[in-house]
């Protein structure tokens, strides 16, 4: 194959994994979508999952607390990638909106979400691993069960 086709095919490619990759991100599930949540929203489904983990997992507070926590680090950590965006579509769009694909802005938005994660995982890192090395053997056995049969999320039994 010449060159030319091999590398046209490879940016189509690439550009088609950014656009599917950013149009993810603008997918909206139960009010977590492309933009910022509310802090009374986030504190609903915050308590929510403290009552549900520890209902699941038979919590003491000390542990409730070390999962608030984490909460807090993801949410943070979900802020800073999502950014100011208020609608992600958008911002795709305007990468195409032109006669060329806006190169410079698709590698500037990528570039902002993966410093939002690098620099905010070291917190949620440390925050995750506080709260399950406090877990009791059988709660991290309860919670890795859990994961394996329903990992999508939900707290359900």
């Amino acid at each position: 194959m010449k060159t030319w086709i091999k590398r046209s095919l490879v940016g189509l490619f690439g550009a088609a994994v950014l656009l599917g990759g950013i149009a993810a991100c603008g997918h909206r599930h139960e009010g977590w979508g492309g933009a910022q949540v509310s802090a009374e929203d986030a504190a609903k489904w915050r308590e929510r999952l403290l009552e549900r983990a520890g209902r699941e997992l038979q919590l003491d507070d000390a542990q409730k607390l070390k999962l608030g926590v984490v909460f807090d680090r993801l949410r943070e950590q979900r802020n800073a990638f999502v950014g100011s965006t208020q609608n992600p579509r958008a911002e795709m769009r305007a990468l195409v909106s032109g006669e060329r694909f806006d190169k410079a802005k698709a590698r500037e938005l990528v570039d902002a979400k993966t410093n939002a994660i690098r620099n905010g995982s070291p917190q949620t890192i440390d925050a995750l691993a506080d709260f399950y090395d406090s877990l009791k053997p059988e709660q991290q056995a309860r919670l890795r069960e859990w994961m394996d049969k329903r990992g999508h999320g939900r707290w359900r039994s």
